[in-house]
C-alpha cells in the first residue's frame, strides 16, 4: 500500500465521520424514547438512558432537550428527577423523530467537481448528486412513516 492509498483512505474516512454523527443522534433519540415507552410512566435520569444507550450522559442531556422542545418528553429537575415520555409511542413516528434531529443528513457535506470547471463531469455532478440525495432523503422519510417508536418497542420484545 503506498503512502498516497492510504491517505485516500483516511479522507473518506473523516468525510464519513461527519453524516455518522448525525445519523447517531437519529439512533440515540430513537433509543431514548424506546426506553422511556418501555417504562411508562416512571421517570429515567440521563444516566439510567446514557446506560441503556451505551453512551455519556452529556450526550442524552443534548439529545434530550430537542425531545422536550418538541413536546416528545417531559423533564423533572432534582434528586428524583429525569425524563418521562409525554407522547403517544403508537402516534410518534422515527420519520417525526429523524426530521427533528438528522434531516439532511444522507447529503454528504462536500460533493466532487468544481462547477466552474468547463468539464461537464466537473461541473454538473454536485447538481445531479443533490437531486439524487434528496430524492433518497424523501424516500426514506416515507418509509420512516410506517414506523413508530410502538413497533419498534414491539420487534426488539419479539427478539427474546
Amino acid at each position: 500500500m503506498t503512502s498516497q492509498t492510504v491517505k485516500i483512505r483516511m479522507t473518506v474516512f473523516l468525510i464519513g465521520e461527519g453524516t455518522n454523527e448525525v445519523n447517531s443522534e437519529f439512533m440515540i433519540a430513537v433509543h431514548s424514547l424506546v426506553y422511556l415507552a418501555y417504562l411508562p410512566d416512571h421517570m429515567a435520569s440521563s444516566d439510567a438512558i446514557a446506560k441503556n444507550v451505551s453512551t455519556n450522559p452529556a450526550r442524552i442531556r443534548k439529545i434530550m432537550s430537542y425531545l422536550r422542545k418538541n413536546g416528545f418528553v417531559k423533564t423533572k429537575e432534582g434528586i428524583r428527577g429525569g425524563y418521562i415520555l409525554d407522547c403517544n409511542p403508537q402516534e410518534v413516528t422515527l420519520a417525526h423523530v429523524y426530521r427533528m434531529v438528522s434531516h439532511g443528513s444522507l447529503k454528504p457535506n462536500w460533493c466532487t467537481g468544481d462547477p466552474e470547471e468547463n468539464c461537464l463531469i466537473s461541473s454538473k455532478t454536485q447538481i445531479v448528486m443533490d437531486e439524487i440525495f434528496t430524492d433518497a432523503e424523501n424516500y426514506f422519510e416515507t418509509y420512516l412513516e410506517k414506523i413508530t417508536i410502538s413497533s419498534v418497542l414491539e420487534k426488539i420484545k419479539q427478539c427474546r
